[in-house]
């Protein structure tokens, strides 16, 4: 099973110190510090997700991925995800194709609908059309992802294409593809029907109820006749390591606490607690927050539950002191990949 990250290059006011809020170029210059040493350490992807507020700075982030690729080696690079609602996806192209030949074959495009609604308005798409433009997108850039000239018929979202090859071309031929879901019945269905990697993040609850989502997508892929092989699956949830299980979640909860109920306000939903987010933590729950071990123990449950060939762990929720992520990343590759590796008998990062 693959090991990585995702961040949302979240830039909040840190509670662990002083409330002090960094500026958009120090965070910047932190995750590009994060992305290195996860390559360093052998994690074999990092996740950038798009957004477009000002708790994160991520809003073009193949851009970031692109400086990450030039000072690492070896780890993939992928969005996540990439809001292609509102993507142009000639563009969407284009960008990941330069940024594969930048990192010399280690880019990826993790696509989906989006949680946060700030790209429609900014980029002048209707919120009516939320799931119409995305399967039109999606459609158009398989379509492209072929390789070619296109011809695209245009549709209600999209512009026609009149037999034109798109430049540059990728060095991964196709470029990789997967698509995100949080919960969406339908979202999974569609992945499966274009036998496409499915990611699901699960950020609350408890993870084995998406187990029904888990079958959906393998029965589908069965169905349209897609090999079982090329159906893979990701899990992705919010999580920190200390060196103890207390440490953690002690440094997490402020953080995290602050931004989920940020969130959580602007949606309707009440504050997060600390028994809320305790709860999230033990052994069932949907938190990777605790020791090496801890994590450790519930990835292989899960692995039981889901057979998943990819898990990312989101760091962090909220901001935390920098030095304390880099220590998370550290027990991530030393100590939870290697025994997971070790385990599962995956030895060697995914080329």
């Amino acid at each position: 099973m693959e090991l990585g990250l995702y961040s949302f290059a979240e830039n909040t006011p840190d509670p662990l110190n002083n409330n002090r809020l960094q500026s958009p170029s120090e965070r910047l210059r932190d995750l590009i510090e994060e992305i290195e040493l996860a390559d360093q350490l052998g994690l074999d992807f990092y996740g950038l997700g798009e957004h477009h507020r000002p708790d994160y700075v991520a809003s073009a982030p193949v851009t970031i991925l692109a400086a990450a690729a030039a000072r690492t080696k070896s780890i993939r690079l992928s969005t996540a995800v990439t809001v292609l609602s509102s993507e142009d996806p000639v563009r969407v192209y284009q960008q990941f194709s330069t940024l594969d030949l930048i990192s010399n074959g280690r880019a990826e495009i993790m696509a989906g609908r989006g949680s946060f609604i700030e790209s429609f308005p900014l980029f002048g798409y209707d919120l009516e059309d939320y799931d119409d433009l995305f399967e039109e997108k999606l459609e158009m850039l398989l379509a492209i992802r072929k390789g070619g000239k296109i011809a695209w018929p245009g549709s209600k979202h999209t512009k026609p294409i009149p037999g034109i090859a798109i430049y540059p071309q990728p060095v991964q031929q196709p470029l990789p593809l997967w698509i995100a879901v949080g919960g969406t019945p339908n979202s999974v269905a569609r992945a499966a029907y274009y036998c496409l990697p499915l990611m699901i993040a699960i950020i609350g609850g408890r993870p084995r109820q998406f187990l029904p989502l888990v079958d959906l997508y393998r029965q589908t892929g069965a169905k349209v006749g897609h090999d079982a092989s090329r159906l893979k699956l990701g899990v992705s949830g919010h999580g920190f390591i200390a060196e103890d299980s207390q440490a953690a979640r002690d440094l997490a909860f402020p953080a995290h606490s602050a931004a989920m109920s940020k969130i959580g306000a602007e949606r309707g939903w009440p504050p997060t607690t600390r028994a809320q987010f305790d709860a999230n933590t033990t052994p069932e729950g949907a938190y990777y927050m605790g020791s090496p071990q801890e994590v450790i123990d519930k990835i292989l449950m899960q692995h039981e539950w889901f057979g998943h060939d990819r898990f990312g762990l989101q760091l962090s929720v909220g901001t935390l002191p920098h030095d304390k992520v880099l220590k998370a990343i550290e027990l991530y590759g030393t100590v939870v990949k290697p025994t997971i590796d070790k385990a599962l008998g995956t030895t060697s990062r995914s080329a």
